[in-house]
């Protein structure tokens, strides 16, 4: 379930007091009357963004207090759930909890506010019930990153071999040739094992050796000839 699926679903009436859906008709319309809820409740689906939300299947804890106002039912308190994701750098799975701050006001029929407002600017109340649904699903989505990460400094994988650098390590790196290069690369690959090749054979011939050290060789072995 995408984030914004939440303005949709602001539209469905639902009238059982389980889930999402609290029913507020113990607490009167006197402003001040107050109730405290406590509730843990299981997803029927995904909440949250593509690459990271609270999963479908997880317990969601709802600690909430709800307060009669002259227009509506305030209701604030914390929303905390498991969350589930998968990185954008090295693209590894990760688990995380989430923990939010609710503050919503929903308003009464035929009230001020009800009247000088779009449902999506303030939800309402429907026959004295409130659907927390569309409104966490809406917080959710603006608490949760576009690009989340497993760790705050994670390195990414390597654009090279695709391996995760952080079990790579620092030292780990691939040598690049342009190229434009690679043809130049040989020819002087070529032309240094001809050199080492030349210079091998010069040394081994004493006779030949234009050094101080090759004429000496040279008069010694004539010397024991002679």
């Amino acid at each position: 379930m995408s984030a914004d699926s939440g303005h949709g679903s602001r539209h469905r009436h639902k009238t059982i007091d389980a889930g999402f859906v609290l029913d507020v008709r113990s607490l009167g319309r006197a402003p001040g009357s107050m109730r405290e809820l406590q509730r843990t409740l299981t997803t029927a689906e995904k909440i949250g963004l593509d690459l990271i939300g609270i999963p479908a299947g997880a317990q969601v804890e709802l600690d909430l207090t709800l307060q009669s106002v002259s227009e509506g039912v305030l209701v604030t308190g914390t929303v905390s759930a498991p969350i589930e994701g998968e990185c954008s750098r090295c693209l590894e799975s990760f688990t995380d909890e989430i923990e939010l701050q609710l503050t919503e006001l929903f308003a009464y029929p035929d009230s001020a506010t009800e009247q000088t407002t779009e449902e999506d600017e303030i939800p309402r109340l429907v026959d004295d019930f409130i659907d927390l649904e569309p409104v966490i699903i809406d917080a959710v989505g603006l608490e949760l990153p576009l690009q989340p990460l497993c760790e705050p400094d994670c390195a990414g994988l390597c654009p090279e071999c695709g391996v995760k650098m952080a079990i790579a390590g620092s030292g780990h790196g691939h040598e690049i040739l342009d190229p434009r290069w690679a043809g130049l690369a040989k020819f002087s690959d070529k032309e240094h094992t001809n050199a080492e090749s030349t210079d091998a054979e010069t040394v081994s011939d004493p006779s030949t050796d234009s050094t101080l050290a090759g004429h000496n060789g040279a008069a010694s072995k004539k010397t024991e000839e002679s």
